[in-house]
């Protein structure tokens, strides 16, 4: 159901590289899904999907969690365009989405999921300014990123914040994912 939906909104508007369309399952939808390998959310948790592009990782994660809500953002419209579209065509209810960059958002939300965004330096006070005090899940609310060769990245995040660095390869064996990472830091 998916591809078809991305292959005649791709034809329309790029949200996913052409090449890249043909790899949309493991490529996109199983690289998002890792998320949920990492963690479970409970019902009702809020999660807000940071600069969504075509809607990952956020579709895939709301398609899994039905009784979660989903907020997709992205400063791009035609890409909240596609999202919109396909969340409205998947007649997913727990999907919200929205043109605004996130240093003007005043709701709060429990996680802020990415992918391929910014670097961690600039995800953690964006997150951090979005993130409710309250704690629901199994981990404290915080920032999960998908991401790939980390050595760089890690060098930027203070020694004293807790985190987690998962190697995707734990959880999926194809060789897509031999250098990704999902990234976890406590709000």
């Amino acid at each position: 159901m998916l591809k078809p939906l991305y292959e005649e909104w791709n034809a329309k508007i790029n949200v996913i590289s052409r090449k890249d369309i043909d790899n949309l399952y493991l490529h996109h939808v199983l690289h998002s899904l890792a998320i949920a390998k990492f963690i479970q959310f409970k019902p009702g948790t809020k999660i807000i999907d940071l600069g969504t592009g075509g809607g990952f990782p956020g579709i895939p994660l709301a398609i899994l969690f039905p009784e979660c809500n989903f907020t997709l953002v992205d400063s791009i419209r035609k890409k909240i365009t596609v999202v919109q579209a396909v969340a409205e065509a998947l007649e997913l209810s727990n999907v919200n989405t929205q043109t605004i960059r996130v240093e003007e958002m005043k709701e709060k939300f429990d996680f802020v999921v990415t992918r391929a965004v910014a670097k961690i330096d600039q995800l953690l006070p964006w997150s951090r300014k979005v993130l409710s005090k309250t704690q629901t899940n199994m981990y404290p609310n915080g920032l999960i990123a998908l991401k790939g060769n980390m050595s760089e990245e890690i060098k930027l995040i203070p020694k004293f914040e807790y985190k987690e660095i998962i190697h995707i390869p734990t959880y999926f064996n194809e060789h897509y994912f031999e250098e990704k990472y999902v990234f976890y830091v406590q709000g």
